[in-house]
């Protein structure tokens, strides 16, 4: 464990929002704080000496585990691509019908016209803290609802996970190989991890 416990910054829910009618109630864009969402590690902290050698010791065991893999060309080749397929999903007209219609179901039900769910999560008045955990108001806790019965009413998130999931099909296809690379990256890595795993028994 590190010397002190870090600020731990969560984004919770789904790639489409809130989903759970009883969650969004309860919790509203966030979740019960009994229930840390954030994994700490077990086992005693570290000494002073231990944190300073930290960094170079972290740099050696990455170097180790990806040793044989070409980090920019394979290794982070599906999370960029990622980043321009979710530019796709957001500007296709079929994806943007779907948030108008869910945008007037909102404002149908008294709540500001935001443009898509992910602006309704993100909205600042939710206040969220360093973990990113909101205050639970009933205005958030109201809008959420709304959020998740207009989603359900119109079928938002099924819309949206199926123009994703088009976009997605129609990448990989024009860059085949280039995946492939990348998934050959991830089982070069998971072969050294493994061997590590059996060295140490």
């Amino acid at each position: 464990r590190y010397p002190t416990d870090p600020l731990v910054a969560t984004a919770v829910g789904t790639d489409y929002g809130v989903l759970d009618l009883d969650a969004a109630r309860r919790w509203g864009y966030g979740w019960d704080p009994a229930k840390s969402l954030a994994a700490r590690p077990k086992g005693r902290r570290m000494t002073d000496a231990e944190y300073a050698d930290f960094p170079a010791c972290n740099a050696d065991a990455d170097r180790q585990l990806m040793r044989g893999i070409d980090l920019k060309r394979n290794w982070l080749y599906a999370g960029t691509r990622a980043i321009e397929v979710d530019k796709a999903v957001k500007q296709d007209p079929r994806l943007r019908a779907a948030w108008a219609v869910w945008s007037r179901c909102m404002t149908a039900q008294g709540f500001p016209r935001y443009p898509d769910p992910v602006a309704a999560y993100t909205d600042t008045a939710w206040q969220r803290d360093s973990d990113g955990n909101t205050r639970h108001t009933q205005r958030e806790r109201a809008t959420a609802v709304a959020d998740v019965t207009c989603k359900r009413r119109h079928h938002t998130a099924e819309l949206w996970h199926a123009t994703r999931a088009q976009q997605q099909t129609v990448d990989i296809a024009r860059h085949r190989d280039r995946y492939a690379a990348g998934l050959e990256a991830l089982r070069t890595y998971r072969a050294t991890v493994a061997g590590v795993l059996r060295k140490l028994g």
